[in-house]
């Protein structure tokens, strides 16, 4: 009778082998993926009210800015350049329902377009949008 750790039979394991908790984990987060949108229409059992169509009182004032293939820019149909359309923007930005309306054409570079944007931010403009063409 020895009171060593001599023999292999007696020693007990002590490292935690997390191999089937990692497995286990997964199989249950798949489980909760897959199941998590098929339970939150059901569980929010809900009945929306029906209501007419509203019209807006106010419409927004669009500004039409056309910039041609070679970059050149256009605003209400008039010829403006860059410094004088942040001055047309700045005075037209001041009202809430302004709503600035981009027609680039398709071979103008985006680098152009980008710039014609951050005019636009800088001037004040907070409805920005851009008119293309169905297919």
């Amino acid at each position: 009778m020895a009171f060593g750790n001599s023999s292999s039979e007696d020693n007990m394991m002590s490292e935690i082998n997390v191999t089937p908790l990692v497995d286990v984990m997964l199989v249950l987060l798949v489980v909760f993926i897959i199941t998590a949108p098929l339970l939150a229409p059901q569980s929010l059992k809900i009945n929306l009210p029906k209501t007419d169509a509203v019209q807006q009182k106010d419409k927004p004032q669009q500004v039409s800015l056309v910039v041609d293939a070679q970059g050149n820019i256009e605003m209400d149909k008039q010829h403006v350049s860059d410094s004088g359309l942040a001055d047309l923007l700045r005075q037209r930005a001041a009202d809430p329902q302004f709503q600035l309306q981009i027609e680039a054409d398709s071979a103008v570079p985006y680098g152009r377009v980008a710039e014609l944007m951050a005019l636009a931010q800088k001037a004040g403009v907070a409805k920005l949008s851009f008119i293309t063409l169905s297919k």
